[in-house]
């Protein structure tokens, strides 16, 4: 990028280790996509180290657009929007775009035919696919638009929506909902750490013998998930240990009384975890994590692989417009979906455990496991980290304090006193997937092992029973199931 001193030329070939360097020596490169092509930059930047002019498509940036998302439009063009919308951000995301006929479907069925349960719920569990993928590219687009680090975390965060509303509907819907959110608060990261990570793995490995990431992407996910399980886990570990107890007395009311308040401080405690997390990654560390984002896209594209700068983008309008219409989609099949969720469990014989663990994550996870896998496809691997350990941070961090401080506001007493079966799971998803992150390499083998794992948890969670009520039903309520079992037993 020129500084007021002509054009400068810079050579090519230079290696992404190399290149960081380079772009210490010459701090206004930081945004210069045009540096690593080795052509002069026709519209210099009069500030060093602001927003380069153009991008690859020789659109001139409008002030506070990064490059990378700049459309070279404004307002709406009906058929450019849909035409891009359906186009979508890869191969597979646009395949998932085929099932849209299914959203006006299961719409109409659920006020057509009320009566039909099963089709009702099959209808907008595949609705949802179509709904969040719009949701993940429509943020995706307008993330691009944004500084690179804010932008992840920002599309990440976008990514969430589906989850937040999903658990919304459920904690509105009452008491006997808080199992499934339970147990698909943990399902989400397990889907994430697991079936997603092990895919990025898996499809990146099929290219390549090994992939390498940034060791500042995997210490950082992996510590903060470590934290956020145990901060998930000790409710169920102080629950199990006083119901069990023979030594310590203590009622079943103040039990339960206790367990809520803990659960509450722990959400406002990981609530602040989430703050300083963001606050690391945008204000004390952000040119560390910008340095690795674009060293990625620099790999990328010295191997021939990077295209996606060359698309036609939304405009900042259609973006937003096509938020709205996402969500407002998604936020219609989740109400629909919720209401099918407890015929599904008690006359269909689906458990909680297998309903909250594997079905609605899987739904509302698919945008977010497109992108990223489709980034280690394309050797981005340390976007698809960022993508896989930030979505499954969010979730523990951000989405389950949401939900037990919204619970509290409605008194639910949704608390984090999970079933100890999806604890212990949860501690050692986190072990598994640390280890294999530890070397700061991947390969296919490693990825396939963590499907592997996600499966065994599948098989077992179809098989786990319903929590048991006092008058001896199993069905999909209580506050604490297990220790709903263990007082069963005891009164008997």
């Amino acid at each position: 990028m020129d500084t007021g001193q002509g054009p400068t030329t810079r050579t090519s070939g230079i290696s992404p280790l190399n290149w960081l360097n380079h772009r210490d020596r010459n701090p206004s490169d930081r945004y210069d996509v045009e540096s690593r092509t080795s052509r002069q930059d026709p519209f210099p930047s009069s500030q060093e180290g602001c927003t380069p002019a153009v991008n690859q498509r020789r659109h001139r940036s409008i002030k506070g657009i990064h490059p990378d998302g700049e459309s070279g439009r404004k307002g709406i063009h009906p058929l450019h929007f849909l035409r891009i919308c359906c186009r979508s951000s890869c191969t597979a995301s646009k395949y998932a775009n085929f099932l849209w006929p299914f959203v006006p479907a299961a719409i109409a069925i659920h006020f057509a035919r009320p009566d039909l349960h099963l089709w009702i719920f099959v209808l907008n569990y595949v609705a949802m696919v179509p709904a969040a993928n719009l949701v993940g590219f429509a943020g995706q687009e307008l993330a691009r638009k944004l500084p690179k680090v804010f932008g992840v975390i920002f599309e990440t965060t976008i990514g969430s929506v589906v989850e937040l509303i999903l658990f919304m509907v459920l904690i509105k819907k009452g008491e006997q909902s808080i199992p499934v959110i339970k147990a698909a608060i943990l399902g989400s990261i397990l889907a994430n750490l697991l079936l997603c990570l092990g895919m990025c793995f898996f499809v990146g490995g099929m290219r390549r013998d090994e992939q390498e990431f940034h060791e500042a992407i995997s210490e950082a996910g992996t510590g903060l998930m470590l934290v956020a399980g145990m901060g998930l886990v000790v409710p169920a570990a102080f629950s199990t240990a006083l119901t069990g107890s023979t030594t310590l007395t203590v009622t079943q009311a103040s039990l339960a009384a206790s367990i809520l308040k803990i659960s509450r401080a722990t959400a406002i405690v990981l609530l602040v975890a989430y703050a300083a997390h963001v606050f690391f990654q945008m204000r004390t560390h952000h040119s560390l994590y910008e340095d690795i984002l674009e060293t990625d896209e620099h790999k990328e594209k010295d191997e021939g692989l990077h295209k996606d700068p060359s698309k036609t983008r939304l405009t900042f309008t259609e973006c937003i417009i096509a938020l709205l219409f996402a969500v407002t989609c998604v936020a219609l099949i989740a109400v629909f979906l919720v209401e099918q969720i407890e015929n599904m469990v008690q006359e269909r014989g689906i458990s909680d455990s297998f309903m909250g663990l594997i079905l609605v994550p899987l739904v509302e996870k698919t945008a977010e496991h497109l992108t990223a896998i489709d980034e280690a496809w394309d050797n981005q691997t340390n976007h698809a980290l960022s993508s896989v350990l930030g979505a499954s941070v969010q979730t523990a961090l951000l989405s389950t304090p949401l939900v037990v401080l919204v619970g509290w506001g409605l008194n639910r007493n949704m608390d984090l006193n999970f079933e100890l079966f999806d604890a212990v799971v949860l501690i050692l998803a986190i072990l598994v997937v640390g280890n294999f992150l530890r070397d700061g390499k991947s390969n296919y083998l490693e990825g396939l092992l963590c499907i592997l794992v996600y499966f065994i948890i599948a098989i077992a969670a179809f098989f786990y029973p319903n929590p048991i009520r006092s008058e001896g039903t199993a069905v999909g309520g209580g506050v604490a199931p297990m220790a709903n079992a263990k007082r069963l037993l005891t009164t008997t």
